[in-house]
């Protein structure tokens, strides 16, 4: 455990209900999580849905954006691959879903974000193949684009849906009453942003003034033009671990700085 993570607060950003994992990888740092949901997920059962997952999942190649979507999948469709199709995830936890529901081979970059996933070789060459999208409306919105650019018949399937939630009143509160400048975790510029608009203006200047971890220099970047300082760090992937390994890193850095100017 680093004596430089131990008591800070790192703020959650994932959906409601999903904090679980975050709250288990800074127990490991000595550090606390502080959820802020800027949504819950909300599959979608209906036969339109169902029929569009049928058709992404019949696709040459079938792409999952997110553990949600694999869920959802699997909430409705049995996930089963057939002879010559590829299989691929955003990054190692929707991969990790995908093995979880009986896909043994799955490609994942190393970059867990959208970019990393358009440079996986088998989605270079694309005309007159489809491609099956199944994922949720907004989020990865660069993906379809891209993929259609690239000749792909884009097969995409929405199967669950990101409702916006407002932060509760206990959850502001503590935000307010932090005295130790937190650390914000960003794993996905929508939900940063949501929460921003959907905060009150003191809370949103609070959350502002916290130092950025980002799953991606793109999401700094964001972060960036969100408000928020420049001395924040990017970290692995989105995956908890990488993020609060990455806040634990800082940590140690700010350390030795001080030890080195005393």
């Amino acid at each position: 455990m680093s004596r430089a993570a131990a008591g800070c607060y790192v703020i959650s950003l994932r959906p409601v209900g999903a904090h679980a994992p975050m709250r288990r990888a800074a127990v490991r740092i000595g550090a606390r999580v502080l959820a802020l949901s800027p949504w819950r997920i909300a599959p979608r059962d209906d036969a339109a849905t169902r029929r569009a997952l049928a058709a992404a999942l019949a696709a040459d190649v079938v792409l999952f954006t997110s553990p949600a979507a694999v869920r959802a999948a699997t909430g409705l469709l049995r996930l089963r691959a057939r002879r010559g199709q590829v299989w691929c995830a955003v990054g190692a936890g929707t991969a990790a879903a995908l093995r979880r529901a009986g896909i043994a081979d799955v490609q994942a970059p190393t970059r867990m974000d959208s970019e990393g996933l358009l440079a996986l070789p088998v989605l270079q060459a694309l005309r007159g193949r489809s491609v099956g999208l199944v994922t949720a409306p907004g989020g990865r919105g660069t993906l379809a684009p891209a993929l259609a650019q690239r000749g792909a018949r884009v097969l995409r399937a929405d199967i669950y849906a990101r409702v916006p939630v407002r932060p509760s009143p206990v959850a502001c509160a503590r935000l307010r009453d932090l005295r130790a400048r937190p650390w914000v975790a960003v794993g996905s510029g929508e939900a940063l942003a949501l929460l921003l608009a959907a905060l009150p203006p003191e809370d949103a200047a609070r959350l502002r003034a916290a130092r950025v971890v980002a799953a991606s220099e793109r999401l700094r970047t964001l972060a960036r033009a969100q408000g928020f300082a420049g001395d924040g760090v990017v970290a692995a992937s989105a995956r908890p671990g990488d993020l609060l390994a990455a806040v634990q890193a800082a940590g140690r850095h700010s350390t030795r700085r001080r030890q080195a100017s005393r």
